[in-house]
């Protein structure tokens, strides 16, 4: 089955990433990218759309009711956020936009970008963990084709990729000693898009998937 893909947040460090698998990859036929700003990107199997507020996604409705996956790399750190405020743009925002894809065409396959140490309980400490988890929660209950929650942790861009977080250069470096020391914890961009394409084209036996399980599905 080839991929007609939704991405958002391909101005983002982790959206790009899975992008750009998702443009080299020969399993996905197309690409549409909402974004607020242009990527600026130009390719073949590429489209855009520029929509500002991800609170009113009902108008693009009939836009993406063709494609059977998105792949939600829309995000923020917390840093500085009260739980409200996060809430809002973690919570609420994906949920409604998630709601209109899964209204649009029930045979979508929607992969959610979390993190490692998401609170599926809803009851920890951390403040966005507890979010995340409540979010990873209600989007497993949307009634999509399949719904995959991805818990990456440290992930090493591309080479090739232009949006990269400022620290990220102070410290990629160290990829390969991490790698080895700590690989239950660190994975490529790369691998990342390829185990979201796998499993919407393939599904897989869980929805929750951790480092280890996005390396498997990435090499499989």
């Amino acid at each position: 089955m080839k991929l007609n893909v939704i991405l958002t947040g391909a101005t983002g460090m982790v959206g790009e990433g899975v992008l750009l698998e998702c443009l080299s990859n020969p399993d996905v036929e197309s690409v549409l990218i909402i974004n607020r700003k242009s990527s600026g990107m130009v390719h073949e199997k590429l489209k855009e759309i520029i929509h500002q507020d991800f609170f009113d996604f009902t108008p693009l409705r009939e836009r993406v009711k063709h494609y059977n996956a998105c792949f939600f790399c829309l995000g923020v750190s917390s840093i500085g956020m009260n739980e409200k405020d996060y809430s809002e743009v973690t919570y609420d925002l994906t949920m409604h936009v998630a709601s209109v894809m899964a209204e649009a065409n029930p045979e979508m396959t929607f992969c959610y970008i979390s993190g490692a140490s998401t609170d599926s309980t809803e009851k920890g400490r951390m403040m966005w963990a507890r979010v995340k988890g409540r979010t990873e929660n209600a989007l497993m209950q949307l009634p999509f084709k399949n719904a995959y929650m991805f818990r990456p942790g440290y992930l090493q861009p591309g080479k090739d990729q232009k949006n990269i977080l400022k620290y990220y250069r102070w410290f990629s470096w160290m990829y390969p000693f991490w790698k080895a020391v700590f690989p239950k914890y660190v994975c490529t961009l790369r691998e990342l898009g390829k185990a979201m394409i796998r499993a919407a084209r393939d599904g897989y036996e869980k929805q929750i998937l951790e480092v280890r399980d996005i390396k498997a599905l990435s090499a499989s």
